[in-house]
C-alpha cells in the first residue's frame, strides 16, 4: 500500500475518533443524569423499627403456639377423668349384679334392673363370664341335668354307673361353659354387644313376657342401641359344634348340632322368664305372709280384748 494512502487513512481515523469520543462522553453524562433524576424520584426505603417494637413482633409468633400447645395438652384431661369415672361407676354396678340370686341359689349375675346401665369393658365381660361359671350354681345345674340323663340312659355309649354319670356331668358342664364363653365373652367383645339381660320389671304381664322371650335374639349394644343378639345365638351354636368332639359318634351330625344349639337358646328363654317374674313372686309371697300375720295379730287382739266369762 502507498505511504500517501496510509497517512490519509490514519488522518481519517484520528478525525473520526475526535468526532465520536465527545458524543460518547455527552451520552454517558446524559445517562448518568437520568439515573440520578430517577433515583431521586423513587420513594425512600422503609426504615427499621425500634428495637422494642421489633422484639415484641418477633416474640409474638412464638407465644401463640406455646399457648395453643398448652391448651391442647390440657384439653384431654377432662375426657380422661370422665372415662375413669364411668369405668368406676360400671365397676360398682357390676359388683352389685354379682350378688343377685333367684331363690337364694340361682345366680343371675348377667342380669341388671338398670335400663341405663353403663356398658361393660372387654375385661369386665370376661370377668362376668368367669364369675358366673365358677359359681356353685352351674355345677349344681350340671349335676341335676346329668342325673336326669343317667335316669333316661341318654347316650348309651357312656353306659351307667359312676363312670357314665361322670361323663354326663362333664358333658353338661362343658356345654354350658363353652357356650357361655363364646356367647357371653368372646362374641360380645368382638361384636360390641352387652351380654346382660335387662330386666323390664314394669308394664303388663304380656309385654314383660314378650320382652323376656325376645332377649334371646335381641340385645342392647355398647353404643346404647338395640339390635339382633348375634352373640347369644352364635355362641350356643358354636358351643354345640365344639361339643361334638366329646359326644358319641352317633351325635356328631349337623342336625344334632343345630338342634342342640337352638335347644339351649330356648332354655335361655325359660331362664329369662324366671328372672323377669321372680321379683313379682317374692312380692306376692311377702304380701301374703304380711296379710297372714296381720290376721293372726287381729285375732289375738280380739281374743285378748274379749271379756272373760264369769266363774262360778
Amino acid at each position: 500500500m502507498p505511504l500517501a494512502f496510509r497517512s490519509n487513512c490514519s488522518s481519517l481515523c484520528v478525525l473520526g475518533a475526535l468526532l465520536v469520543v465527545p458524543a460518547c462522553l455527552s451520552s454517558q453524562q446524559l445517562a448518568s443524569g437520568e439515573q440520578v433524576s430517577l433515583a431521586s424520584a423513587l420513594p425512600d426505603a422503609p426504615q427499621p423499627l425500634a428495637d422494642g417494637i421489633q422484639s415484641s413482633i418477633q416474640a409474638a409468633p412464638t407465644l401463640a403456639p406455646s399457648s395453643q400447645s398448652s391448651s391442647s395438652a390440657q384439653a384431654p384431661a377432662p375426657d380422661a377423668d370422665a372415662d375413669k369415672q364411668k369405668r368406676a361407676q360400671a365397676e360398682e354396678q357390676l359388683k352389685a349384679q354379682e350378688k343377685q340370686r333367684v331363690m337364694g341359689v340361682m345366680a343371675t349375675f348377667n342380669t341388671t334392673q338398670n335400663q341405663n346401665a353403663l356398658p361393660l369393658s372387654p375385661g369386665q365381660k370376661f370377668r362376668l363370664f368367669f364369675r358366673s361359671e365358677t359359681d356353685p350354681w352351674p355345677f349344681m345345674l350340671a349335676a341335676v341335668v346329668s342325673g336326669i340323663g343317667q335316669a333316661d340312659d341318654s347316650y348309651p355309649e357312656w353306659h351307667q354307673g359312676l363312670k357314665g354319670y361322670g361323663r354326663r356331668f362333664a358333658g353338661a358342664y362343658s356345654d354350658a361353659f363353652i357356650g357361655n364363653f363364646f356367647g357371653n365373652a368372646v362374641l360380645p367383645v368382638l361384636l360390641k354387644e352387652d351380654p346382660r339381660y335387662y330386666q323390664k320389671g314394669t308394664g303388663s304381664a304380656k309385654k314383660r313376657f314378650l320382652w323376656a322371650a325376645a332377649s334371646t335374639v335381641w340385645c342392647k349394644r355398647d353404643n346404647g342401641r338395640w339390635g339382633p343378639n348375634y352373640a347369644n345365638v352364635g355362641g350356643n351354636l358354636i358351643g354345640s359344634a365344639i361339643a361334638r368332639i366329646y359326644y358319641p359318634v352317633s351325635e356328631r351330625t349337623v342336625s344334632d348340632t343345630i338342634t342342640d344349639g337352638l335347644t339351649v337358646s330356648a332354655e335361655g328363654i325359660v331362664g329369662a322368664e324366671v328372672i323377669e317374674f321372680w321379683p313379682d313372686m317374692v312380692r306376692h309371697h311377702n304380701r301374703k305372709k304380711a296379710e297372714k300375720l296381720a290376721r293372726e295379730a287381729a285375732q289375738s287382739a280380739s281374743q285378748s280384748a274379749a271379756p272373760e266369762a264369769p266363774t262360778k
